[in-house]
């Protein structure tokens, strides 16, 4: 079970980093591709072919490869600033800002010589700041952001109006360099929240699988506290009766320390059986003990239907033991990616199914050697309430496993309890109005 666990376990992390480096390489590639896309194109027909433009041209391309550079250079540590795990030094951010301020320099001055004209200088524009504010979206809140893209447009709006740049496409100069940042934000934050949300998952996926082992190991420490709690207890009154009687001179001293022999050896007893699983198991324990395990196992279990807490204690017992046994042969048999236990209580019966897929090779567990292990286990108990237990493969290709009880007998068999007095340990009493404990001969 540990191995199949740890197995699922290390996939969903494979996978989550696999997406992880998929998205960081998907923004990391954005610069470039503007870069190469509105950067590049307008040397083919907007920019004119004589020295000077083309020399600004190709300077200008050259500071949007090396923004692109310092892009990918800050992008894991902005990334990381944006996912909680470190804080992203901000002198990081004062090369990128200076090739930006050379860019659109450069662009203001390719249009004061008219090398460029059109849709050439507004593709331009519109790549200018795209390296710097793909870095910038994942370190800034959204309204923070905004407000820095609108100073951003207005300062490359104002270099191109002092080079001479005048109507319709000054005008169109506005909505392109904005265009460009609500483009990055739109794209690259989302990409980036969703990334945080799935490892924040993953990590939520680990706390709940601690606390299932956890809440495990208390369940145990408790019921260990309740076996040697009460039964030693009993030991030391039985044990000061005796000293009271042995003073006295009385030989029913003897009587009392061969009692106090007793339930020693029966409190031996028990702790074995807490150790090996065989106590009487509680239906709304094992039902929230295999939700747990299982969930923890990378398998998706649902528990639905009625709770069985006004179920009779045998059956109660009963079904309990049927959670435990069924959600160890998920484990053990089959690949399955979902379990559903439901119980189902009317004035007749009380049915508990449990089905899970990916499980054609989950034939039932074979009975051990040990009594009330294995299916065949099961049935003996169910047997004793005149239960059936179901268990096999269906036509779906799931494995369906149905135990039923009638609750007529059951809840005869639930009258049937210990005595008015009875303490925990076998054959323990109170004598009423004594005060003092006697074994039951």
């Amino acid at each position: 079970m540990r191995v199949r666990g740890w197995w699922r376990s290390w996939q969903e992390r494979n996978k989550m980093e696999r997406i992880d480096l998929y998205s960081r390489f998907t923004i990391s590639a954005l610069p470039w591709f503007f870069a190469v896309a509105w950067q590049g194109a307008p040397f083919q027909s907007h920019i004119r072919h004589e020295p000077v433009p083309l020399a600004l041209g190709v300077a200008l391309l050259l500071a949007s490869l090396a923004q692109c550079l310092l892009s990918n250079r800050n992008l894991p540590a902005s990334y990381e600033h944006y996912l909680g795990f470190s804080v992203f030094p901000e002198r990081r951010l004062i090369a990128p800002v200076a090739l930006l301020l050379l860019a659109i320099g450069l662009l203001a001055g390719l249009a004061g010589v008219d090398g460029v004209h059109g849709s050439g200088l507004l593709l331009m524009a519109l790549n200018a700041p795209m390296a710097l504010v793909i870095t910038r979206v994942l370190l800034v809140p959204v309204r923070r952001f905004m407000i820095e893209s609108l100073a951003l447009t207005a300062l490359i709006t104002g270099a191109l109006a002092a080079a001479g740049v005048r109507g319709g496409t000054l005008a169109a100069v506005v909505p392109c360099s904005l265009f460009g940042c609500v483009l990055v934000l739109v794209s690259v934050r989302p990409s980036a929240w969703s990334m945080s949300v799935m490892w924040q998952a993953e990590e939520a996926r680990d706390v709940q699988a601690r606390l299932a082992v956890a809440e495990e190991r208390l369940r145990f420490g408790r019921d260990m506290h309740d076996v040697l709690g009460r039964n030693l207890a009993v030991i030391a009154l039985k044990s000061e009766l005796a000293v009271e009687l042995a003073q006295r001179g009385r030989p029913e001293a003897v009587d009392q320390m061969v009692e106090v022999q007793r339930i020693a050896r029966a409190s031996q007893q028990e702790v074995r059986d807490v150790v090996r699983g065989y106590r009487e198991a509680d239906l709304t324990t094992e039902l929230a003990g295999a939700k747990g395990v299982l969930n923890a196992a990378g398998i998706d279990c649902t528990v639905t239907g009625d709770s069985g807490e006004r179920l009779p204690a045998p059956v109660q017992s009963a079904l309990g033991w049927v959670v435990r046994e069924a959600a160890t042969n998920v484990l053990r048999h089959g690949d399955p990616r979902a379990c559903v236990i439901r119980v189902t209580t009317t004035t007749d019966a009380a049915v508990l199914r449990v089905e899970n897929d990916g499980a054609a090779a989950a034939v039932a567990a074979p009975a051990s050697d040990t009594p009330g292990s294995g299916l065949a286990g099961l049935r003996e108990r169910l047997g004793a309430l005149d239960g059936t237990l179901e268990a096999g493969p269906a036509k779906n290709g799931r494995f369906h496993l149905t135990a039923s009880i009638p609750l007529t007998k059951a809840e005869g068999c639930g009258k049937q309890g210990m005595p008015p007095g009875t303490v925990g340990a076998p054959g323990v009493m109170v004598r009423p109005g004594s005060g003092l404990l006697e074994g039951r001969r």
